[in-house]
């Protein structure tokens, strides 16, 4: 509480709490604006009967299983930058561009990421409005209406990636992470609704453990999101003219979950794309490619098959995503460039071996763990019953990350204006 009453003591901190909430205001507002020609009733039909898309709406927050203007959500944004990050392991002087082209060089990168999030928010909308339109959820659209729906979808996505790069430069956390939260905890009071409407008295004792179970897990969400490995560096003595400087003994912290959340919405947008494309080519009147397309839409669609995939990509990413984030070499070459050493270990080349054993060993325990928590909803789904409420999962996921970051750059800002 004394936190809340300093923030909002603090003039320039008030303002961008109270930014931030107004952006999440206007997204709400535009998720609940619908694209024309939708038969409400057949949309909620398809969504209760397909799991991946009710999935998939939790990212738009709401917006695809309500067809709004915003159905997209950030995941074109999200996928672009996937690719972009992808190109830089095939294109060296993309690699230059994002790692060591300082301010000026992220900053191109951004742009081109914004530049491709078009092209395939305009894909993602027609494949979208396709898929729909075959299951008759949306009414016969004219050659001129289709293009105006995709136009609007397409500049919703637009929107909201600017809404996101908004929140992101007040410093209050991360903008896309911020508005899928948003998304979830606005979900929350129909699932509470829900789980009251089926509620039965003889099942009282699979609902109170499904209630340990669900505070179990995000107690443990909470300590593995936060755990780290400390690694202990030492500064030798050094001598400048009259004054010695050095000689004192921190650490490098190493996280557990150093990729966060990411892992989870770079499987769940490629994911996406083998339904998406498969869709296009259903209705082919080649039988070989419209053969190819159902299997894979069937494989899409089997619990089973997209449980496996979804676990192997999220371990894939936190590896992918840490290997971006964390560089091993170039950690080493500057804690031998300020004099450091780890203890032990020779500095150079023997300490970035090291960094690297280390990060493998670390990565692979926050890698299963991201995988597990993906597909829990599934397995205790499976086990209770009980299909309203998902423990763990993506949502949980973000939402604790998400309320994590958001309070450590609010407390450090505080600080920073106390000081």
């Amino acid at each position: 509480m004394d936190k809340l009453v300093k923030i909002f003591k603090i003039k320039d901190l008030r303002n961008k709490v109270l930014f931030v909430l107004a952006m999440l205001v206007i997204f709400r507002i535009a998720s609940a604006i619908p694209v024309p020609a939708v038969d409400t009733s057949r949309l909620k039909d398809f969504f209760a009967n397909n799991q991946l898309f009710s999935l998939i709406s939790l990212f738009t927050g709401g917006g695809l299983s309500s067809l709004s203007v915003v159905m997209l959500g950030l995941g074109p944004y999200i996928t672009s930058s996937i690719i972009m990050q992808l190109l830089t392991m095939i294109f060296p002087s993309l690699e230059q561009m994002y790692k060591y082209g300082g301010e000026a060089g992220r900053a191109k990168f951004n742009q081109y990421s914004r530049m491709f999030t078009v092209p395939l928010a305009l894909l993602q909308g027609y494949g979208f409005l396709l898929l729909l339109s075959r299951q008759g959820v949306l009414l016969p659209l004219s050659p001129m209406q289709w293009a105006g729906s995709l136009a609007v979808i397409t500049a919703g996505a637009v929107f909201l990636m600017w809404l996101g790069e908004l929140i992101t430069e007040k410093n209050i956390g991360n903008g896309i992470s911020i508005m899928i939260f948003a998304g979830i905890v606005a979900g929350f009071p129909t699932a509470v609704q829900q789980t009251a409407a089926i509620f039965d008295y003889t099942q009282l004792f699979t609902y109170v453990g499904f209630a340990i179970v669900a505070l179990i897990v995000i107690a443990g969400v909470v300590y593995l999101t936060e755990a780290q490995r400390n690694i202990p560096i030492n500064y030798a003595k050094r001598v400048r003219g009259t004054k010695m400087y050095g000689g004192v003994s921190t650490y490098l912290p190493m996280r557990v979950n150093n990729a966060g959340v990411m892992p989870i919405i770079f499987a769940l947008s490629i994911l996406l794309f083998p339904g998406m494309i498969a869709n296009f080519f259903v209705a082919s009147n080649v039988g070989v490619i419209s053969k190819v397309a159902g299997v894979i839409n069937n494989f899409v669609q089997n619990q089973t098959f997209y449980a496996a995939a979804y676990f192997l990509l999220v371990v894939v990413f936190t590896y992918f995503y840490t290997a971006v984030t964390f560089d091993p070499k170039s950690i080493s070459e500057n804690i031998q460039k300020q004099g450091g050493y780890i203890p032990g270990i020779r500095p150079g080349q023997a300490t970035s071996e090291f960094l690297m054993h280390l990060l493998n060993r670390i990565t692979l325990v926050g890698a299963i763990f991201l995988g597990i928590i993906a597909i829990l909803p599934n397995v205790v789904q499976g086990f209770t019953g009980i299909t309203t409420f998902a423990i763990g999962g993506t949502s949980i996921l973000i939402v604790v990350s998400v309320i994590l970051e958001v309070l450590k750059q609010v407390d450090a800002q505080v600080s920073m204006y106390e000081y």
